[in-house]
């Protein structure tokens, strides 16, 4: 399959662009950073990607979505990745909505999905538990208790959580791991709000003796489910940090232009345009790599898994590159606040933790190979 976009996907980036650099530029996440918003972010923002149709893209039609693909929810990351939106499109456009679509109840369906496709409702999904992200090591314990379960554990870096109207929690059963539909309001929930360096969304839960239904359990608690969830949010947050990268790079790019330096601008200078051009042919290659993981995953691909984390280990290498070189390039002024480098240096750190750091992916891509 080319490495290219069609024609409609195209259009999507084309439109998914223009409307998130004029709604959602970094002056909005600046904004709600420095007046202390108590939610993180602007649900009527959120209302507006409904109306746009890119809350609902990966929703099928029956329940006011798009319908379509990894691809198209990478060109919504990518988007807002390069104006650092601050944005419930990961945590309700895209984990939660995967989740509700592959393990759902109809009820379910019916009664979240068309909210969440006209960003009228958001839900989180609760997985870590410590410091990096260890789905196997998940402690939370969802234990048989009449006709349902009682669910006691702690989650943390739970994106969106602290605002979320509903949580998808992960918790392991008798039977195995599975993913539960929780009320953030039931008695026993405990939500903390979690300031995060990158001026983004997170929370931290505790769970104590919470009562849900049977049929709070997604699908089946076998752990397929939450590996499917956590396969589309990584490819996300790779188009996302892809995004970021390529945010910082245009930067860059504009201050070498502008800033002039012995009386010429020091884009002129050979030094720079080697290392301009050199993480130019980074980010190309991840953009590259991250689009034909994508494709694997709506294709039902055997490699679709190590393709993800082949593209999220990536992300994270050109996305680190991007920023250090930004700081660099801009000189001591990267590092202060008045520029907005020093915000995608932030939000490159936080991202490349979220499902998974280098250290993670490398080790999945050296398993898949026998290592």
């Amino acid at each position: 399959m080319p490495l290219i976009l069609s024609e409609e996907q195209a259009m999507l980036a084309e439109a998914a662009g223009g409307f998130i650099a004029e709604r959602g530029p970094i002056s909005h996440l600046r904004h709600l950073r420095d007046t202390r918003d108590a939610d993180g972010l602007s649900r009527d923002l959120w209302r507006d990607f409904g109306e746009m149709g890119l809350s609902g893209v990966i929703i099928p039609e029956v329940y006011g979505g798009s319908g379509l693909g990894a691809v198209e929810a990478g060109v919504v990351a990518e988007a807002i990745g390069r104006n650092l939106t601050p944005s419930p499109f990961l945590s309700s456009g895209l984990l939660a909505a995967r989740a509700l679509i592959d393990g759902g109840h109809e009820a379910q369906k019916a009664d979240w999905m068309p909210r969440l496709a006209a960003g009228e409702a958001i839900i989180a999904l609760a997985v870590d538990e410590g410091a990096k992200h260890r789905p196997d090591r998940i402690q939370t314990r969802a234990e048989r208790a009449g006709n349902g379960y009682r669910i006691s554990g702690t989650k943390a870096l739970i994106v969106d959580g602290h605002i979320a109207d509903a949580l998808i929690v992960a918790a392991r059963t008798d039977e195995g791991l599975g993913l539960f539909l929780v009320d953030p309001r039931a008695d026993g929930v405990t939500v903390e709000r979690t300031l995060m360096v990158d001026a983004h969304n997170a929370a931290r839960i505790e769970l104590s003796d919470v009562m849900v239904d049977a049929d709070a359990l997604l699908g089946a608690a076998d752990g397929r489910l939450l590996d499917r969830v956590l396969l589309w949010g990584r490819g996300a947050v790779a188009a996302e940090m892809s995004g970021a990268a390529q945010g910082a790079f245009d930067q860059t790019l504009t201050y070498l232009r502008d800033r002039t330096q012995f009386g010429k601008a020091i884009g002129e200078f050979q030094a720079l345009q080697h290392r301009a051009a050199h993480l130019y042919s980074e980010i190309e290659i991840t953009r590259a790599i991250v689009l034909k993981a994508l494709q694997a995953l709506d294709a039902g691909a055997d490699d679709a898994d190590l393709l993800i984390s082949v593209a999220k280990a990536r992300a994270i290498r050109s996305g680190e590159l991007a920023v250090q070189e930004a700081v660099q390039m801009h000189g001591g002024v990267g590092m202060t606040d008045e520029f907005d480098v020093g915000l995608y240096m932030k939000r490159m750190r936080v991202t490349s933790e979220l499902f998974g750091d280098a250290g993670f992916h490398a080790d999945r891509v050296a398993r898949a190979g026998g290592y």
